[in-house]
């Protein structure tokens, strides 16, 4: 007995690469699994702005509205007040308030939450609100660069940064690392390259759950948190516990290499970095708190999305849709969808060659030529079939 998948898959193939409905539907799920990592814990209905400076949110800047003032604006307001504008997408940044409708954009009001203050003080904005990325300050996607190259975001400025621009020879697999932090950031926070030795070698990794006391010559040794909470070693100031309790001045005296190059980590890391009162201090200072906050990753926010997903997805409605057609009817179904995935392919690659932006009225225009050409078709001479 054939299973649904089987039964949906065309009987004839040719030479040329054929997809079964199930592959289609099955590379629409992708896209939708990934559209739901991105937006899924963003409100495509609400103004985020009530939620005040919202820890992660999908965020858009609105060049049309504010060409000049850098603004950023939440993804309902890119849905309701700022359709059929150009927009910079910017992907997810942290501790922010949407802008939509303050004096960043004069003459215009929120529609969704018109109860707004003129600015939001505590918003940090860099050129990706402009639409420029990297040390290179360069668009994306840019017409003018022929190489093919990953775009990284630094996880402490959040701008986005080409592979090749982060000061290393080649990047490492994918796979091996979860979090990137460009060179200018390292640089600033030099300290961290302490952490990336221990990041990065795991013999060197001291992981919580370590009871014994580190072996380091001339190093205090260092409690770990269930000898802390077990309460042995009572008789300590509280000044020689901070001390004793302090990882970085540990990793440091190993010795650190600083490099002038971006860093890359993996994942766990943040639950590496020492949490002791000067090293908070440290954190608060730079204006990076939130490294040591697992929540703050894009990983996390990303798998807020996803647990998100409708009961019903695409995929789900596609697969009992075509159980209920015959064979034919789904063959018929599979040309429909590849005719339509061969022409907007076309369609698109002309804006994409020119650098345009997409515009609803070009789509509506795109599905009213189709439509006329399938009525060119339907109603034009029915060739000669030799029987």
């Amino acid at each position: 007995m054939l299973n649904m998948e089987e039964s949906l898959a065309p009987v004839e193939k040719t030479n040329e690469d054929v997809l079964s409905m199930v592959d289609v539907l099955k590379e629409e799920a992708e896209l939708e699994e990934e559209a739901n990592a991105v937006l899924g814990d963003s409100d495509d209905q609400n103004c985020t702005y009530p939620m005040g400076y919202v820890s992660r949110q999908a965020l858009y800047a609105c060049s049309t509205c504010s060409p000049e003032n850098p603004a950023g604006v939440c993804l309902a307001c890119s849905l309701e007040c700022h359709e059929g504008h150009e927009l910079f997408e910017l992907y997810t940044k942290r501790n922010f308030r949407c802008d939509c409708g303050n004096s960043k954009f004069p003459g215009s009001t929120c529609k969704l939450y018109s109860e707004k203050d003129a600015s939001n003080s505590q918003n940090a904005y860099n050129q990706n609100f402009k639409g420029l990325y990297c040390t290179c300050h360069r668009p994306y996607p840019d017409m003018e660069d022929e190489i093919e190259d990953e775009m990284i975001q630094c996880v402490i400025c959040e701008d986005w940064y080409h592979g090749r621009h982060l000061g290393v020879d080649s990047l490492p697999p994918c796979e091996t690392y979860s979090e990137v932090v460009c060179a200018d950031c390292m640089k600033k926070h030099d300290f961290l390259w302490a952490y990336n030795v221990q990041s990065q070698d795991t013999k060197c990794m001291v992981k919580e759950e370590v009871k014994s006391e580190v072996d380091v010559e001339g190093a205090s040794p260092v409690k770990t948190q269930e000898t802390k909470e077990n309460g042995s070693d009572q008789g300590t100031s509280d000044d020689t516990d901070n001390k004793m309790s302090c990882l970085l001045k540990d990793l440091q005296k190993r010795g650190t290499s600083v490099q002038g190059s971006g860093s890359f980590w993996q994942d766990g890391w943040r639950n590496k970095l020492c949490k002791c009162a000067d090293c908070m201090v440290k954190y608060k200072a730079g204006e990076i708190e939130f490294l040591t906050d697992e929540v703050d990753t894009v990983h996390n926010y990303e798998q807020r999305g996803r647990n998100k997903t409708t009961p019903c997805s695409q995929y789900d409605k596609g697969m009992q849709a075509l159980s209920s057609m015959n064979r034919i009817q789904q063959v018929e179904v599979l040309h429909g969808f590849n005719d339509l995935k061969s022409e907007l392919t076309d369609y698109l690659k002309k804006f994409a060659e020119n650098g345009k932006v997409v515009r609803e009225e070009d789509i509506r225009e795109f599905f009213s030529g189709m439509e006329a050409r399938k009525r060119q078709r339907a109603t034009g001479p029915i060739p000669f079939m030799c029987k």
